[in-house]
């Protein structure tokens, strides 16, 4: 199954010039959802994870569903002032500006084997910050994973782990 015909692109959103890259078209169709999870799964079980780490938020949609395809935990990287409890949080470079991003203060166990999942991989600052809040917590971060990789941005090198992703746009 080609999966990208069951993902739409929308042009100029969410501001002009951005071709958005849509999962949604491909989350209502049953077939297509299983083989995306059943494809991720095997990409993701060599890495042999103890817990996956979604990133906010269509990466919950991927992570927490696939952790429970592999028998793993689940855990999500959000935003500041999502999490209750104590949190442990990075600031980040973005192309204009800066970000933030937290994991609950106990969430990892030291050690743990860990799986950074999100549904796009682009510039790649949120998932290389993804991996280094992990590894600041203790996690032995060992690969990450998307649906889709937008390969003309070089995202991936701005990762220090291994990462795949099912579908890679060129332009």
């Amino acid at each position: 199954m080609d999966l990208k015909q069951h993902i739409r692109g929308i042009p100029d959103f969410p501001k002009p010039g951005i071709l958005f890259y849509d999962i949604s078209t491909l989350l209502r169709h049953a077939d297509a959802w299983q083989v995306a999870m059943g494809r991720l799964a095997n990409v993701v079980r060599a890495y042999h994870p103890t817990v996956l780490a979604g990133v906010e938020s269509r990466g919950f949609l991927l992570a927490a569903p696939l952790a429970l395809k592999l028998g793993c935990g689940f855990v999500m990287l959000r935003k500041p002032g999502k999490l209750p409890g104590a949190t442990v949080g990075l600031d980040y470079a973005l192309e204009y500006g800066t970000d933030r991003i937290e994991i609950q203060a106990d969430a990892i166990e030291p050690g743990a084997r860990v799986v950074v999942v999100d549904d796009l991989l682009a510039t790649g600052g949120t998932m290389a910050a993804g991996i280094q809040l992990l590894q600041k917590v203790g996690g032995d971060v060992v690969a990450a994973a998307s649906l889709i990789e937008l390969t003309f941005l070089g995202g991936r090198d701005k990762l220090d782990v291994p990462f795949e992703a099912l579908v890679q746009y060129d332009n």
